[in-house]
């Protein structure tokens, strides 16, 4: 079994094309980001399978 990917926020900000940096860091202070973990370093990551759920979520409800 492959092995999930955790992509850092600029890279699920560049999955996204034109939401901005900040757009994205204001959504999840919200609480309408995906899920992610804090690393012992500060470092946010995010799982794959999280982003895609959550994008099929945003897709669900439009």
């Amino acid at each position: 079994m492959a092995r999930d990917e955790w992509l850092t926020i600029p890279e699920v900000v560049q999955e996204l094309h034109d939401v901005s940096l900040s757009t994205f860091y204001r959504w999840r202070q919200l609480g309408k980001g995906p899920n992610a973990i804090k690393l012992p370093n500060g470092a946010v990551r995010i799982r794959r399978s999280e982003f895609q759920r959550w994008i099929a979520t945003l897709e669900e409800a439009a």
